[in-house]
């Protein structure tokens, strides 16, 4: 058996994109189903560049309401759609490559389907306006092995380059990095809820009005 091999100090980054996208069904016929709107839930790489070789399966776990709702999706893209009309949590567990020796990363994500908000000029969002809820991530491979490492060489596209890290050293500048992007979507989650809760007002207003 060939031995295992480590990269020491070695550290590859890989960038993927995961969420959501949504539109409102046409007009359906009586009889139809209560649902609403179809949607997309995705995992895929920056400008949808394929991770396949990276990535081995993608397993989507929807609400318990679908059928079968533990989606395994084994190669690209790796993506289910659906319809429905609520929106709730999706568990994604990334398998990959085996010969990396790596354990599944899970990610969550919350399904979106209604923009809850105006647009640019405030006005209301257009109904056939695709709703996208989409997350940037960086999956971090520390001191692969040495097999699955050359693999991620030899595809480099726009993947972020391979960099050594020193051992014991915790770098200030991913630190303050991390910070800034926390700091950024805390903002951006209070001007949301600003948003719907202003959204909320004009609606009660408009209901006490009639």
């Amino acid at each position: 058996m060939a031995s295992i091999k480590r990269m020491k100090g070695i550290a590859v980054s890989r960038p993927i994109v995961y969420g959501n996208s949504a539109t409102p069904l046409q007009a359906k016929k009586v009889g139809d189903s209560d649902h609403t709107h179809r949607w997309t839930i995705s995992v895929r790489g920056i400008n949808n560049e394929d991770i396949s070789y990276f990535v081995r399966k993608v397993a989507f776990k929807l609400h318990d309401t679908y059928e079968n709702p533990n989606r395994v999706i084994e190669k690209p893209p790796f993506e289910v759609s659906e319809t429905g009309w609520g929106e709730f949590d999706i568990i994604i567990k990334i398998h990959f490559n085996p010969i990396s020796g790596e354990k599944p990363l899970t990610l969550y994500h919350h399904l979106r389907l209604h923009p809850y908000e105006e647009d640019t000029l405030a006005n209301p969002w257009p109904k056939q306006k695709p709703v996208t809820s989409y997350s940037y991530d960086e999956i971090v491979f520390n001191e692969p092995i040495d097999i699955f490492y050359n693999i991620l060489q030899e595809n480099t596209t726009s993947s972020i380059p391979p960099k050594r890290t020193p051992h014991h050293q915790f770098s200030l500048q991913a630190e303050q990095e991390e910070v800034e992007r926390l700091e950024k979507a805390i903002r951006s989650t209070a001007q949301e809820i600003t948003r719907h809760r202003e959204r909320c007002r004009r609606l009660e207003s408009d209901i006490a009005a009639k």
